[in-house]
């Protein structure tokens, strides 16, 4: 019974939906795009997901509308797969496909830079096989932010600024696609090595920074076969000519060297096509821009000329200031900037430490006593110091504490220096700390866990290079600051945009010393104009005391003046009683009885003899009686 009155139920509700739809039917119906269909226990569903009936051709006749309507409210209502397309949602799909595009650019490029950011590998960047193949050999995987925006802007030809903390993997993100260019320009071009005409040129502002950038070179060499050789300051001139006198592709080194080589005619600009400088904001800001400059010019020159070659440029930097960002834009016009977002930031891996010494503290034994317990973990430690005479200082109590150090600062030969940091890295651990000045702050790749700064520095790119010596790739560090009274305020400034993750590309210890002063100077005008204002508040509150006192005074006066009038034999009794309560204003002498009398009555007289032609306004006598007066006031009547 019960299922025979569901039978009526569901036969009623089919033919009022099929007389309503006829009705109501309007062309442009909206269904929805993606319908969810559920099945349920009992219900025999009109039609299945393979039914003819899907596919649904325009509408030729009433019935046949109205049947496709009631297919589609029952599909979206019970089935569980998604009906093949109508024409209405395919009017939906064009009408989002527009709506996207109506977007525009901003769409598309958010959309590329969640890719580069999310690059998985480094196969998809664009390398070719014998690079990966470069890549593997190193063990790394997946590419650092810098590598990701960095080597597709070097492979598609860019002159670029690559701006990235330091240890982020910016020696790879310009050294791998320059090799794959060469080998490029070698298969398509049939470019040949030269002796003496090498078509890349990487130039780096110490020799220690060459030697780590000609490792990577040739640990890619190995997979890629291109040929590289080395040339800086500090080592023999006759074994760098016999290496350029071989057939060579890229050349390694310091400006000051390359440019020696080029004037002696052991290198020859002809063949250069592309140009890196690493450290680029040291190399403006040291003093090797003069070099650059001189390197630059016949490149230039052969770029001007109609059917010259011209050169692509990359520019490597951990620290981008705007001098000499300046700088850069004026000598390479045109040239792009890709930063990170973690430039002139704090590294997330880092822990930083500050610790503010008072002026009866030993600093050499707080030294001592933040060095010896990272030691005893089997830390590598360096310490910098600002000076040379602090680092021997430092050097010095280090090693009458049982500590062994090796030095690297400006006074110790090339050579040595090489040999100090070799003793450094060695794993053995016979020399775990090494005491330093800023030279060993920049462009040395170390394995360092921890970084003391022994002398504060004096401005807050020192500070982002020091640090950069650890938490390098993602490795753990930390880094802990003595900080004497004098470095304070700039201490303070770094600390609270290290807490706050803010850019730290701006902050010096003459700015800060200024800022303070400003604010300092600002307050006092604050507090000064405040005092100005009351003391101004209060004179105007005196003049309208002393206005309203004058004419209550004047008016009183009037009054006595026409009584005066009247009766002239009282006058100078009422004028006596009427200069009594007058103030002088001006801090003179008061008048006696006598005079005032005196001077009431001659009033009195004058004002007797006036009174019929004009009113007159008395005011109050103010100082000494004048000598005319007196001597009138003294003759006899």
């Amino acid at each position: 019974m019960q299922n025979a009155m569901a039978l009526a139920t569901t036969k009623t509700i089919l033919s009022l939906s099929l007389l309503s739809s006829a009705k109501r039917y309007r062309p442009f119906l909206k269904f929805p795009k993606n319908p969810s269909f559920r099945v349920f226990p009992g219900f025999r569903s009109l039609c299945s997901t393979s039914a003819p009936t899907a596919t649904i051709e325009p509408p030729e006749s009433p019935e046949q509308v109205r049947h496709s309507i009631l297919l589609d409210r029952l599909r979206a209502r019970h089935l569980k797969g998604p009906s093949k397309t109508t024409p209405q949602s395919k009017t939906q799909e064009s009408l989002t496909s527009i709506a996207r595009e109506g977007k525009g650019e901003d769409f598309d490029e958010k959309k590329k830079k969640k890719k580069v950011v999310s690059v998985g590998s480094f196969e998809e960047l664009g390398l070719s096989e014998e690079i990966m193949g470069a890549v593997r050999e190193m063990g790394i995987e997946v590419p650092t932010e810098i590598q990701c925006i960095g080597i597709p802007a070097v492979l598609d030809g860019k002159s670029v600024v690559l701006g990235s903390h330091t240890g982020s993997g910016k020696t790879l993100a310009y050294m791998l696609p320059l090799v794959q260019l060469l080998r490029h320009d070698e298969a398509m071009l049939g470019v040949l090595m030269k002796p003496r005409r090498p078509r890349a040129v990487v130039l780096c502002p110490t020799r220690e920074l060459s030697e780590q950038v000609f490792r990577v070179a040739k640990s890619i060499s190995h997979h890629a076969r291109f040929r590289s050789t080395m040339v800086s300051g500090g080592g023999r001139l006759r074994p760098q000519e016999d290496s350029l006198n071989n057939p060579i592709d890229m050349v390694v080194g310091t400006p000051g060297r390359i440019l020696q080589h080029i004037e002696d005619g052991n290198m020859v600009y002809g063949d250069i096509k592309y140009l890196v400088l690493d450290e680029a904001d040291t190399m403006f800001d040291r003093g090797f821009g003069p070099d650059i400059r001189k390197f630059l010019v016949p490149l230039k020159n052969r770029a001007s000329k109609p059917n010259g070659q011209g050169f692509q440029t990359v520019l490597v930097s951990a620290t981008m200031t705007k001098a000499v960002q300046k700088l850069v834009d004026e000598e390479f016009q045109g040239i792009a900037h890709l930063r990170t977002s973690t430039l002139h930031k704090k590294i997330a891996s880092a822990r930083h430490d500050f610790i503010k010494l008072s002026g009866s503290e030993n600093k050499l034994e707080a030294l001592l006593q933040v060095l010896e317990p990272s030691l005893s973990k089997g830390n590598k430690v360096m310490v910098f110091c600002n000076t040379l005479n602090s680092s021997r200082a430092v050097d010095h109590f280090l090693n009458e504490n049982q500590i062994s150090t090796v030095n690297y600062h400006g006074e110790v030969p090339a050579q040595e220096r090489v040999e100090n940091l070799n003793k450094f890295k060695n794993e053995d651990g016979d020399c775990p700390t090494l005491v330093c000045t800023d030279l060993a702050a920049r462009g040395l790749d170390l394995d360092v866990d921890h970084v003391i700064m022994f002398d504060f520095p004096l401005n807050s790119i020192d500070y982002l290079h020091r640090t950069g010596r650890t938490a390098r790739m993602g490795a753990k560090g930390k880094v802990t600051s003595l900080v004497a009274k004098k470095d304070v305020l700039l201490a303070d400034r770094i600390e609270e945009a290290i807490r706050k993750n803010e850019s730290l590309d701006a902050l010096t210890k003459d700015n800060v010393r200024r800022d303070v002063a400003r604010t300092r100077i600002t307050e006092q005008k604050g507090k000064t104009a405040a005092k100005l204002m009351k003391v101004s508040r209060q004179k105007n509150k005196t003049k309208a005391a002393l206005e309203k006192s004058s004419q209550t005074s004047g008016r009183k006066s009037s009054v006595t003046k026409s009584g005066k009038a009247s009766t002239p034999a009282k006058s100078s009794k009422a004028a006596v009683k009427i200069s009594k309560p007058v103030k002088t204003f001006t801090g003179s002498r008061k008048s006696s009885p006598a005079s005032s009398s005196r001077k009431a009555s001659s009033g009195g007289k004058m004002g007797a003899g006036k009174s019929g032609a004009s009113k007159l306004s008395v005011v109050g006598f103010r100082g000494r009686a004048s000598y005319s007066d007196k001597k009138a006031s003294l003759r006899p009547s």
